[in-house]
């Protein structure tokens, strides 16, 4: 157990809430300030706080899948920049191979200064429209090797003692299809660093900079204590649990996912032995992602017994993690990642698989949905020269699983996702694209005593030919499952509808290119459900019912209740 010298209390929950206070207005300050749909309305980025030692110490309202990023990718830029770090600097890197997540995702990094001591680095991460390379969005499933992937930024500074780094701005500018949302996207990110240096600023005045070093030295070690204390209330055991992605998008071959969670005392050790191995597709995480998956599950579970544990790296320490080399979870250069964020929720499943066994009354059953994400792009031709457009919509996790007491929820983000939802309405002023229907989808659940919460239709109406669709979803061969008796839920079923008659079954992974008037429409799983259905209380089984969430039929047949 972690021993923490002259520690007080109040002190340290007055620092952690002061650190997610910043870190929290980073973010809101990056929202208002972005420019793309994907950041200001989908809220795919995240801000969070490091301190002089390269170690989170706190993290905005954002996204679990980011929360092991950032460590890795300060640590490359400070190894190129060693005893180079100055006022005004900010760095900058978004290569997956040193440090970063995938390409879309761009790291910017700001030294905070206290009368000339370096006391913290504050960190924004966004997920830009574009960032070049071979597919529009840079999110393609059936890129092969990084190299296709779009523009690689190794760890730059991209202003140097606040003098920007003009040569990098342009070649950004010129690298992708939309210079002037990832430049304004850019700006946001800095104006969140300016704002998170400002208040870091005011803390290391009001209690001084070798106080607050100490302190958040104590958080740290507070944050690792408690942990240490949630996982000593585990039974020891070792418990493993295998889910899977339907293919690569390429060989129609189910990838395995193998987990083996190790508890010996106050420490949890993580194994992957047993998953597949590296695939040809884009939908693998790296190692320093896996990892930040694996810290996000723990997280989640430790919350299941009433522990509030801090978001800092404090946490990450009483957890092990190993991963064969050249595996789907450690994949090796060149592999792409571009779409490893299906890739990184199936290992949060996973994950949450094996902490269902060991805390089968606290946790869900799978959650639903089927990691998509969709690119639509293209050019407005009318304009001389065309004038390219894209947007990402992503819909990850739509639905969870059901829990042990009630049913699991639907038509919301849920768990290591947590985006929000791109209103139609922004959709259609952005691009020509009309969102014919966005509905929950009637026995998509999976059913038990408690059900799981329902899936989604989401339907495309392409308003111009030679729009170019990027598709990366799945759960068409593995739905997510039921526990305790409790069935799986539905499959996803992708459609192009060329007219009302002719209609085309799609695979969960391809890119089109479509034409004006054809539909694209996108059925996704919903949670899986817990314990017998034929126990599930007969007034749930007729509000559904009259919700129109379920048919009478399946009622009747997999609830054996007649209305």
């Amino acid at each position: 157990m972690t021993t923490i010298k002259n520690f007080d209390p109040i002190h340290i929950e007055i620092l952690k809430n002061r650190l997610e206070g910043i870190s929290d207005g980073m973010a809101l300050t990056v929202m208002k300030s972005s420019r793309s749909s994907i950041v200001r309305t989908a809220l795919d980025f995240s801000t969070g706080i490091l301190n002089q030692d390269g170690e989170l110490i706190g993290q905005g309202l954002c996204l679990p899948i980011h929360l092991g990023g950032m460590m890795p990718a300060l640590e490359s830029c400070l190894e190129r920049y060693k005893d180079q770090v100055r006022p005004g600097d900010i760095f900058i890197t978004n290569d997956p191979y040193e440090g970063g997540s995938h390409l879309p995702d761009i790291f910017l990094f700001k030294p905070v200064f206290h009368s000339n001591i370096l006391v913290a680095y504050v960190c924004a991460m966004s997920h830009h429209t574009d960032i070049g390379g071979r597919v529009a969005g840079g999110n393609a499933c059936d890129s092969t090797e990084i190299y296709q992937e779009g523009l690689r930024i190794p760890p730059l500074k991209l202003f140097s003692e606040r003098k920007p780094n003009e040569t990098l701005f342009r070649i950004i500018e010129k690298a992708v299809r939309v210079p002037e949302v990832v430049a304004g996207d850019l700006m946001g990110q800095i104006a969140g660093l300016d704002y998170g240096e400002l208040e870091y600023q005011k803390l290391t005045e009001d209690i001084g900079a070798i106080k607050v070093q100490e302190s958040t030295r104590s958080l740290l070690s507070y944050t690792e204590s408690m942990t240490r204390q949630a996982i000593e209330k585990l039974p020891n055991g070792e418990w493993t649990y295998t889910d899977y992605v339907d293919d690569d998008g390429f060989v129609d071959q189910p990838i395995p996912i193998t987990v083996t969670v190790n508890k010996s005392h106050d420490e949890i050790h993580v194994d992957f032995r047993g998953t597949g191995p590296q695939c040809l597709g884009a939908i693998q995480p790296l190692f320093q992602t896996t990892k930040g998956m694996v810290y996000a599950a723990t997280k989640t579970a430790l919350g299941c017994l009433g522990f509030d544990i801090p978001n800092t790296a404090g946490y990450f320490r009483p957890v092990t993690i190993t991963a064969p080399i050249g595996s789907f979870v450690n994949p090796q250069i060149p592999a792409p990642v571009a779409a490893r964020n299906l890739g990184c929720i199936r290992i949060f499943q996973t994950m949450m698989g094996a902490f269902q066994q060991i805390l089968p009354e606290h946790l869900s059953a799978c959650s639903g949905g089927a990691e998509v994400s969709i690119t639509l792009a293209g050019y407005h031709k009318g304009k001389s020269p065309w004038k390219p457009w894209v947007l990402v919509d992503g819909w990850l996790e739509v639905a969870s699983g059901a829990y042990p007491n009630r049913d699991g929820f639907e038509g919301q983000h849920c768990f290591s996702s947590n985006l929000a939802n791109t209103p139609a309405e922004t959709i259609e002023v952005e691009i020509p694209v009309m969102v014919e229907e966005v509905s929950l989808l009637p026995d998509s659940e999976g059913a038990g005593e408690y059900r799981g919460g329902l899936g989604m239709r989401k339907t495309y109406k392409y308003l111009q030919n030679d729009t170019l669709v990027t598709l990366r979803s799945d759960r068409m061969k593995f739905s997510p499952k039921g526990t305790h008796g409790g069935q799986s839920s539905s499959n996803t079923t992708v459609t192009i509808n060329h007219n009302q008659e002719d209609k085309e079954n799609m695979p969960s992974k391809f890119l089109r290119y479509m034409k004006a008037g054809e539909t694209l429409q996108i059925d996704v799983p919903g949670g899986g459900g817990w314990g017998d259905p034929f126990k599930r209380h007969k007034t749930l089984v007729r509000q559904d019912v009259i919700e129109e969430k379920i048919s009478a039929k399946r009622a009747q047949s997999v609830y054996g209740s007649s209305h």
